[in-house]
């Protein structure tokens, strides 16, 4: 079934942005890995490695930890404040909500329509007898993949790009900020702070409403 036109479009990133955590920390957190990951992670965040082979490392810390895990997981996920009133605020003036992540369909699947976002995408974790193989299945969602989403999304829905916004935290989506009629920096790294049309200072997503067309 066709998507349906939208007014225009708003992309976030997951984690740490439409998010407040970080979830392959969490989920090292259940194989005892939390900090090594964490560090990794920051490393990645920050535009100082590359984004898809530091993914498929931080991936291989994962091996063995039961799918049964998830739900401990997802118990420890807290939405960014504000995250429902945009979401709501998007659909009230007509716009759609996506959310493109370099993280995982495992969580996003569950988090994505509990809080109203009409599109998602992310990656998928292998799996092998019932737990992580530290795999990651298919393709990798980076910087390329979060950009070539807002294009396609956009397309389907009938927007021009110049009515497009993207919210990120990292340095993997600086390319779907620059595609955008407007990029956001929220909860940002620096890197991304210096390259957005904008930077949102409070830890609170209804800052963006003010800018929503």
């Amino acid at each position: 079934m066709p998507a349906a036109p939208a007014r225009f479009l708003v992309v976030l990133d997951a984690d740490s942005t439409l998010i407040r955590n970080e979830v392959i920390e969490l989920i090292a957190d259940e194989a005892g890995r939390g900090a090594e990951v964490a560090a990794a992670t920051e490393a990645a965040m920050r535009g100082e490695v590359d984004f898809a082979s530091s993914l498929r490392s931080r991936v291989e810390a994962l091996e063995g930890v039961p799918l049964a895990a998830f739900a401990r997981v997802l118990s420890r996920i807290e939405p960014t404040p504000g995250a429902r009133e945009l979401i709501a605020a998007v659909h009230e003036r007509g716009g759609a909500v996506g959310v493109v992540s370099g993280g995982f369909h495992e969580i996003l699947d569950t988090v994505a329509p509990d809080l109203g976002v009409d599109v998602w995408r992310a990656n998928r974790l292998a799996t092998r007898d019932g737990a992580l193989s530290g795999l990651v299945d298919g393709g990798i969602v980076d910087a390329a993949g979060k950009a070539a989403a807002l294009r396609e999304w956009a397309a389907e829905r009938r927007v021009p790009v110049a009515r497009t916004i993207a919210i990120g935290d990292g340095a993997n989506d600086l390319e779907m900020m620059a595609v955008a009629g407007l990029g956001v920096a929220f909860n940002a790294k620096p890197a991304v702070r210096a390259r957005a049309d904008l930077v949102v200072g409070p830890i609170d997503l209804a800052e963006v409403i003010p800018l929503l067309p």
